[in-house]
């Protein structure tokens, strides 16, 4: 005689589904395989963004035609009392300068916003292998007469960009392991199941899964 079980509504599934893993989180018995899926599932959606990049490249963005204006600004006081090999320098300097920290900038918001490594890798590379040389040369070369308000404009931009790089390079190496981690992942394919399943947000069940028996009638619905 075929054995019949009333379907259970949803709800009370979830809650029946939710004391279950509230009692038996902690048993050892338990499937570690699917702890082990629900922790790749939480390193594949977890975000990587780098937040004290983020406000640095922001307060950066801010600073950044200040720190201009007031540079042009001196630049034009001392131009004529430099020699002439300096004010080509210091112009194809500036120049340099503002083009590629534009550039850099834009690379640092997309890399860290949208977790892409190539950009922030050159994000880095822009901030350590030119700009901080640059402006180093304009802080520490007496030759270019320094003024007391370009020190000090200068000295900010200095720990705007070490603090970036150091930022730039920890967002840099958390990329990294995410990536390599999904690597590894794809290999078994499991990342396309893990971004397609609809997970139920309080305990990573899917939806429309039932933990009960369900009765052979909505079965042959299905």
């Amino acid at each position: 005689m075929p054995v019949f079980y009333s379907p259970v509504p949803e709800n009370l599934q979830m809650g029946l589904a939710y004391m279950g893993g509230s009692v038996f989180t902690n048993n050892r018995t338990g499937d570690s395989d699917f702890i082990r899926e629900q922790e790749d599932v939480s390193v594949v959606n977890e975000l990587v963004s780098h937040l004290p990049l983020q406000m640095l490249l922001y307060f950066n963005m801010f600073y950044f035609p200040c720190w201009w204006f007031a540079a042009v600004f001196m630049l034009e006081v001392k131009f004529y009392y430099l020699p002439g090999y300096y004010q080509a320098l210091l112009i194809t300097g500036m120049i340099l300068f503002t083009v590629i920290e534009v550039v850099r900038l834009y690379l640092g918001y997309i890399g860290n916003l949208e977790e892409k490594t190539p950009e922030l890798a050159a994000f880095w590379l822009l901030s350590f292998m030119f700009q901080l040389p640059v402006l180093l040369f304009f802080l520490t070369d007496e030759g270019i007469i320094i003024l007391p308000l370009e020190r000090a404009v200068h000295s900010l931009y200095l720990f705007f960009l070490l603090a970036q790089i150091l930022a730039s390079f920890l967002a840099l190496r958390t990329m990294t392991q995410k990536l390599t981690l999904l690597f590894h992942l794809r290999q078994f394919g499991k990342v396309d199941n893990f971004r397609h399943t609809r997970m139920n947000p309080a305990h990573g069940l899917p939806y429309h899964r039932s933990v009960l028996p369900m009765s052979p009638t909505r079965d042959m619905n299905h």
